[in-house]
């Protein structure tokens, strides 16, 4: 029977809301849950990581964070509040957790936890009330001081790093396998026999889906790998709900500038998340059923190929694929213009219109309309219902299930 081990703290509020699925997820799989409790801030320093991640974020970032757990909870009908003295202190309630062994006293532990600090506002980092929640479950609170305790949560810590993991909550399928965030659920289950559904599928048989009317403003660039996974859903979704989809390119760079965000944030990743970031991008080309690679010629200069799609938008895609199916280097002149012509344009009527005033400015324009509507990166997806209203803006190609909620009529909360 296959094992998920989920790696988790109390502390943080993915963990939470994927701790409310992660065993039905199992259980409808034949698998079986072990709840590993690891101490984040410990895990951390194991990988030199920062303590409080959420600072290096620019406001755009922090404040589509907030919303994003706000969206989920909403959606998965699990009560969430942000405590204001967020992040709290979770050692004892994670060494109680530790205490107890793993088996059903844990899950009702973890779970009463996981209310106490996320849905009734008490105070975990306040040892009476951890010794309350212990009680409560008739635990003598005085496992939380146990050598066993404190070891056993040092081991599980030190077990996650070795893993690979950098954040929670991490699942480890069999040991091995790890997935991180509660938005990668949909790949746990397709590893475990499983075959979720993809955002814009329907069943032949399924009557058609009513015409939103949204307008989708999809904000990319060619530099970022999640926008090319997204680049190739992005129109199915779109059609599927009858939405009409604008295609925005951007230059992230000078976004990036705006926000004070580092030009390439994978190569400012400590090692551990880096290298999940590799193994996560083949797992949504895979899940997505299209073709990858990684370019040996990274990170691209993508300002001529932007300008480029801007004039000759129908190229989007073909470039798209040039860059990150067949590692063909975009930016350089020449197989810019080959693409071009391979897509039966005249490379040099298009690469001269790509140089006009017009097109550099429509570059700039689309660069600060992304900035405008408080985008963080690409790829950024901001929908405008029909209706009318404030737009919804989505952040990053695991978030077209969340495009889809709101093609539904899905309207998520605004923080």
């Amino acid at each position: 029977m296959p094992e998920l081990r989920f790696y988790f703290d109390v502390v943080c509020p993915y963990a939470y809301l994927a701790s409310t699925r992660i065993e039905a997820l199992a259980a409808a799989h034949g698998a079986t849950v072990a709840w590993r409790p690891i101490l984040l801030g410990g895990l951390f320093r194991e990988i030199g990581a920062p303590q409080l991640p959420a600072t290096a974020m620019s406001a755009p970032r922090a404040r589509l964070n907030l919303l994003d757990m706000q969206r989920w909870a909403d959606r998965w009908g699990v009560p969430l509040t942000m405590p204001a003295d967020h992040p709290r202190r979770t050692v004892a309630a994670m060494r109680l957790l530790v205490g107890v062994g793993d088996g059903p006293q844990r899950r009702a532990l973890a779970a009463a936890l996981y209310r106490a600090y996320w849905a009734e506002g008490r105070d975990v980092s306040d040892r009476a009330v951890v010794d309350a929640i212990a009680r409560e479950h008739g635990v003598d609170p005085a496992v939380i001081d146990s050598q066993a305790a404190r070891e056993g949560l040092f081991s599980t810590t030190a077990e996650a790093a070795r893993l690979g993991a950098f954040g929670v909550p991490t699942i480890a399928l069999d040991g091995e396998t790890i997935w991180w965030g509660a938005d990668r659920l949909c790949l746990v289950e397709e590893a475990l026999g499983g075959r979720p559904r993809r955002p814009g599928e329907r069943p032949a048989d399924a009557p058609p889906a009513a015409a939103s009317g949204a307008t989708i403003d999809f904000f990319h660039d060619f530099a970022s790998p999640f926008s090319y996974l997204a680049s190739t859903q992005i129109a199915r979704v779109a059609a599927a709900y009858g939405a009409t989809l604008r295609w925005r390119p951007i230059l992230l760079g000078a976004l990036f500038r705006e926000l004070g965000t580092a030009d390439v944030p994978l190569l400012g990743m400590n090692a551990a998340k880096q290298a999940y970031v590799r193994r996560d991008l083949d797992d949504w080309a895979a899940f997505w059923r299209v073709p990858f690679r990684f370019p040996s010629h990274f990170p691209i200069r993508t300002v001529a190929p932007l300008r480029v799609a801007l004039v000759a938008p129908e190229l989007t895609s073909a470039l798209y694929e040039a860059a990150w199916s067949k590692d063909q280097a975009i930016d350089e002149p020449q197989v810019l213009a080959r693409i071009i012509a391979e897509n039966k344009r005249d490379p040099v009527a298009v690469l001269e219109e790509a140089s006009s005033p017009t097109i550099k400015e429509a570059l700039r324009e689309n660069t600060a309309a992304a900035e405008l509507a408080g985008c963080c990166g690409v790829p950024s997806m901001v929908v405008t219902p029909a209706a009318g209203g404030e737009p919804i803006v989505l952040w990053g190609q695991d978030r077209l299930e969340m495009l889809e909620w709101v093609l539904e009529g899905w309207r998520p909360p605004r923080g």
